[in-house]
């Protein structure tokens, strides 16, 4: 805090989290759409203080804290889901270093697999995406072999039993289907070991190359490999609802 001991006023620290201006955010508070520790504040001269205060914008979290940094990085084929590695093999490291903070990797990507994967240092974040009983759902595209058959996707539905255990898809799509192979979406909220590669290869479809588009709300978009973008305002807060913040 730097205004006073009492905190800074709700509609600033609100507008530098990226809301709105000061205006907006004002007429946001006004209309009782904000609320701070759980109580709805219509007054905009509340203060608050941005590291403690939790503050919720039509039901999404507000990250107050600039110490905390969220990013998206499309990580390359190749590259193994670590920040350092004794046999040389390229890591996550050089995509961490240019924003100057110490970045955790929110769960793994097999060095084979490309696609999303989160960095940040929110330990809580990064904590409940992490946690199994929040079920974030992850979305892969995949080339597998072998046409199709209609019925393979209701079998992934219903779960197909792996060696540790069964493992169920939450939704299946063919999107493509060409030349004795086929692009395919899968989407579940496990994230046991090289889990949809055994999924797929146990119904008789081989993975060929996988990529990771989603985790919950956050998309990779048009992100290209090795690229990274922050995550932000509503963006944020969506994903934070999900586990529950």
């Amino acid at each position: 805090m730097n205004e006073d001991d009492e905190g800074i006023r709700l509609q600033k620290v609100m507008a530098a989290a990226g809301v709105g201006s000061r205006r907006v955010s004002e007429d946001l508070i006004a209309a009782g759409r904000v609320s701070v520790n759980g109580e709805v504040v219509t007054e905009p001269g509340r203060r608050v203080d941005p590291t403690r205060d939790v503050v919720h914008v039509d039901g999404l979290r507000v990250q107050l804290d600039d110490h905390h940094l969220t990013l998206v990085l499309n990580k390359p084929l190749g590259v193994i889901s670590a920040m350092s590695d004794d046999r040389g093999r390229p890591t996550l490291e050089p995509y961490v270093e240019p924003t100057g903070k110490r970045l955790f990797h929110v769960g793994r990507l097999d060095s084979d697999t490309d696609g999303l994967l989160l960095l940040t240092n929110d330990g809580e974040l990064a904590h409940r995406l992490a946690h199994p009983s929040y079920e974030v759902s992850k979305t892969y595209v995949a080339e597998v072999r072998g046409d199709v058959a209609r019925g393979v996707s209701r079998r992934l539905r219903e779960g197909v039993e792996l060696e540790d255990g069964p493992a169920r898809a939450d939704r299946f799509t063919v999107l493509q289907q060409r030349h004795d192979a086929s692009v395919v979406q899968i989407q579940l909220h496990e994230g046991r070991n090289r889990i949809v590669r055994r999924m797929l290869e146990e119904v008789g479809h081989p993975v060929t190359r996988l990529t990771r588009i989603a985790m919950g709300p956050i998309r990779l978009g048009q992100l290209r490999p090795g690229q990274t973008r922050p995550i932000v305002s509503t963006e944020l807060g969506q994903l934070m609802k999900v586990v529950g913040l």
